[in-house]
């Protein structure tokens, strides 16, 4: 396999971890942004565009054939789950993987999402859980999926698809459980959450990392889910946090509502694990110590 790749994304949450990982297993990344770079690190070229500009995309992709192309961009921004954008990005997706693919592009792997699945089911399947999301985010993640599996099949293209789930750990955004509940405490501030009632499936950013790499070098076609596969309950993470900072103030329980109904969203990971042959390096306990370290780190600076 070719080491040259094209990555977007990858200034993003998850794109750093997989740029990271990229650039650890030797391969030449090409990133490409619209607003935001990186530093310049070795084994990095960063190139300005916008995914939205279809005449540049032809032109950028006509003058820079690239075999491999790992697909995370997206909004993920306010209210993400039911902005409009979501179809303008759905657009620019299929714009991207069909240009990428008239000028000699072979091998895909796009970002999907949690999101997509029907959360009543609980426990969900790549090959059994109905993509029933009701979340505009969610469906226009499934649509995509939908789409290109045809597409991909019908041009020769090998497609896989990282089905991410609930993660943490560095850059992630301030508003988010963990490092919201994180910097309070290392504030010694009360802090304010929802009842935390709610089972979910939690893996460390690095580990996610490592999973959508996998996936990507592995013969593997098609969706598979990044996920620990291991039910945590929200309260658990909050203690722990707590735990580790050795916090002294008050947790305010049921402070603010929850975001969601469904209690339990957990990954089944058996295809990830089995046919992929990825494995888990962090635990929960030890991520969320590396994650309260980097955010001590970061608040210095």
């Amino acid at each position: 396999m070719s080491k040259k790749i094209l990555l977007t994304g990858y200034s993003g949450f998850i794109g750093q971890a997989v740029l990271n990982e990229l650039l650890a297993r030797g391969y030449e990344v090409v990133g490409l942004y619209n607003q935001h770079c990186l530093p310049e690190m070795i084994g990095l070229t960063q190139i300005q565009l916008d995914l939205f500009d279809f005449e540049k995309v032809d032109s950028f992709l006509s003058k820079n054939q690239f075999e491999h192309l790992i697909h995370l961009a997206w909004y993920l921004g306010p209210k993400c789950h039911i902005s409009n954008i979501n179809i303008s990005w759905v657009s620019a997706s299929l714009h991207l993987i069909e240009s990428f693919h008239k000028f000699g592009g072979a091998n895909i792997l796009c970002n999907g999402t949690v999101s997509e699945y029907d959360f009543s089911y609980g426990y969900l399947s790549e090959e059994l859980t109905p993509l029933t999301n009701k979340s505009l985010h969610g469906k226009c993640k499934s649509s995509l999926f939908t789409i290109l599996s045809s597409y991909c099949q019908q041009n020769n293209i090998d497609f896989k698809w990282a089905r991410v789930f609930n993660l943490y750990g560095p850059h992630e955004k301030t508003n988010r459980l963990v490092p919201s509940v994180i910097n309070c405490m290392l504030k010694n501030q009360d802090v304010k959450v929802s009842n935390c009632a709610k089972i979910q499936d939690y893996l460390h950013v690095y580990d996610t990392a490592s999973g959508i790499v996998d996936l990507f070098e592995s013969n593997v076609l098609g969706a598979v889910n990044i996920c620990s596969g291991t039910p945590i309950k929200l309260r658990t993470i909050v203690e722990k946090i707590a735990e580790i900072i050795s916090f002294k103030g008050e947790i305010l329980w049921g402070s603010i509502p929850t975001s969601f109904e469904d209690s339990f969203i957990v990954g089944n990971n058996e295809k990830l694990l089995n046919q992929v042959g990825w494995q888990q390096k962090i635990s929960l306990e030890d991520g969320l110590k590396l994650t309260i370290d980097w955010w001590k780190n970061h608040n210095e600076r």
